[in-house]
């Protein structure tokens, strides 16, 4: 065909370049001690943001799951079908341990000979969950919708040591860094996947109006009727569930395949059409008379999940970080590329700030999101009061940094233009995705909420969060000011409590994340956040109001990619 005109001022494809290489998260590691897991890290990286891995996830997306209900011979199967991307994408998530490992990891206690050989040994153990969490910001710039099984496995394996038999018998499986789809009884499989099965159409995040029944056998099972209106993964090897036992709400475990190799009694109704984190299969699934078996003590359900949707809720921070800090970088590596009006658009005085200020967002929230997880570490390694600390600050900062997600990717791809608007620029499925992390494991209300309830049942967690805002007093005026104001406002009671709800646990994550990047964050960073959303000048109007006196070029130098 002939060539009618010259293609100029079009931004190359950002290849070659991943988060693995953000500023934030070498900082991090570097802070922790967490030298060890830096090589994997890397190597993760660089396989997460190649050609390959990125096809890998463009044909997951648009190639979702299929619900098969029989097979040829008209057998009822219920099997889901992923495109084989799908499972590449796995494999290679279970391959760097992004499941169940860093359980494993966190529980060894290296050897006199482990550390003369290895010194990295104990390094590894301290951690774990922070190189995990490291790894899974790395890896989701792949695709999203694959670590969401992923993220179940990972929270699954602190629920199950409510019951300590079945979790010495998953426990390793769950941990394996071998990814074995095959539909097959759990004895015989090399690695574990598992999934989650609570909701109901009644109830929602209203558990406790669950009408799914749990009947017990002389055997010590019990037999699980009912429907679940969202199970994610269904052809995940075990699921938990939540149902109705004599003595009250339960959890119990149940199996895809039996031990005798017949399929549990669970039927997939039908996959959910969603809005968007289209590679991962979420489904309606009825279970009749089902074979389970319970998971801690009848009628403490909730209380044995509660760890469980702790370790979800990270994930929805990491999620959520990662959504922003992949938008943010689109958004500058076009900049940097595209003119317009006679200029690039990386130095015109608006661009600029609106980049920094999206900049400073993701920064904020990755240095929490993985803050919080070097903290499971502790709490892993049995310090009562990161424990305490961790419950509220992942309260906290799963209902601000996931409500943020959605406006802040909104504002990237509006720097992007109409192209921005289009499926090969890959704005549209980060847009997409980043509404379900802030409704999974709790919408916005009762995120809000369960930090109020973190907070009255646990008083001594608001003065360690509080110790925390203050290890950062003295540094900037204007985060004292806002600090105090909290404190005020906190100390004026808890009439019409709920009715704050947003506003006081917004503020609470705000403060968390000045207090970090006051201490550990860039000095420009930290400045322009200060500047910003410790003031009434314009914070939570648009994103681009930034005031005047802020230095910009660090910050838009941290955020460019270095493709």
């Amino acid at each position: 065909m002939r060539q009618t005109h010259t293609v100029f001022n079009q931004v190359p494809p950002l290849v070659g370049w991943s988060l693995a290489d953000h500023p934030v998260l070498a900082e991090t590691l570097q802070r922790e001690n967490a030298h060890a897991a830096r090589a994997e890290i890397q190597s993760l990286g660089e396989l997460a943001g190649s050609a390959e891995a990125q096809q890998w996830g463009d044909l997951a997306e648009a190639h979702p799951p299929q619900l098969k209900n029989y097979d040829r011979y008209g057998n009822r199967i219920d099997e889901v079908v992923y495109d084989p991307s799908y499972h590449q994408l796995m494999k290679v998530a279970v391959e760097y341990g992004l499941h169940g490992a860093a359980w494993a990891e966190s529980g060894h206690s290296p050897s006199a000979t482990e550390t003369q050989h290895s010194p990295s040994a104990t390094e590894t153990q301290h951690c774990a969950h922070l190189a995990r969490a490291a790894k899974m910001i790395v890896w989701g710039q792949a695709d999203a919708g694959h670590l969401c099984p992923i993220s179940m496995t990972y929270a699954v394996v602190p629920a199950l040591r409510a019951n300590p038999a079945v979790a010495a018998a998953h426990e390793p499986k769950l941990a394996s860094r071998v990814y074995d789809p095959s539909l097959r009884p759990i004895a015989q499989k090399a690695g574990l996947i598992a999934g989650m099965s609570m909701t109901e159409k009644q109830g929602g995040s209203d558990v406790r109006a669950n009408t799914t029944s749990a009947v017990p056998q002389p055997d010590g099972s019990y037999r699980i009727t009912g429907h679940k209106w969202f199970t994610s993964a269904p052809m995940s090897d075990l699921l938990l569930v939540l149902a109705q036992a004599p003595g009250g709400l339960s959890c119990f475990y149940l199996p895809r395949i039996l031990p005798d190799g017949s399929r549990n009694n669970m039927s997939v109704q039908r996959l959910k059409d969603k809005l968007g984190n289209k590679s991962n299969a979420s489904s309606e699934v009825e279970y009749d008379e089902a074979v389970g078996w319970l998971v801690g003590e009848e009628g403490k359900g909730v209380k044995t999940i509660v760890e469980m949707v702790n370790m979800t809720r990270l994930d929805c921070t990491l999620a959520t970080s990662t959504a922003m800090s992949l938008a943010t970088a689109h958004a500058a590596h076009h900049a940097t590329y595209r003119s317009a009006f006679g200029a690039n658009l990386v130095d015109q005085p608006l661009m600029r700030n609106v980049l920094a200020d999206l900049a400073v967002e993701a920064e904020a929230s990755l240095t929490t999101a993985l803050w919080l997880a070097a903290h499971v570490d502790k709490a892993t390694a049995g310090d009562e009061q990161a424990k305490a600390l961790l419950r509220i600050s992942l309260a906290v900062s799963k209902y601000f940094i996931c409500k943020r997600g959605p406006v802040h990717v909104a504002e990237a791809l509006e720097c992007l233009g109409g192209n921005g608007y289009t499926e090969e620029s890959r704005m549209p499925r980060f847009y997409r995705e980043v509404p379900l992390l802030s409704i999974w494991e709790g919408s916005g209300n009762v995120a809000a909420l369960d930090a109020l309830r973190a907070m009255a049942k646990q008083p001594e967690s608001v003065a360690l969060l509080f110790a925390e805002f203050d290890a950062a007093r003295g540094a900037d005026t204007r985060f004292d000011s806002s600090v105090a104001a909290l404190k005020d406002e906190l100390a004026g009671g808890f009439e019409a409590i709920e009715h704050r709800a947003r506003r006081i646990v917004g503020g609470l994550a705000l403060a968390l994340q000045g207090s970090l990047l006051i201490r550990h964050g860039h000095p420009a960073v930290a400045d322009a956040f200060a500047a910003s959303r410790f003031s009434q000048d314009g914070f939570g109007w648009t994103f681009g109001a930034l005031p005047t006196g802020v230095d910009l070029a660090p910050i838009l130098e941290r955020a460019v990619p270095k493709a």
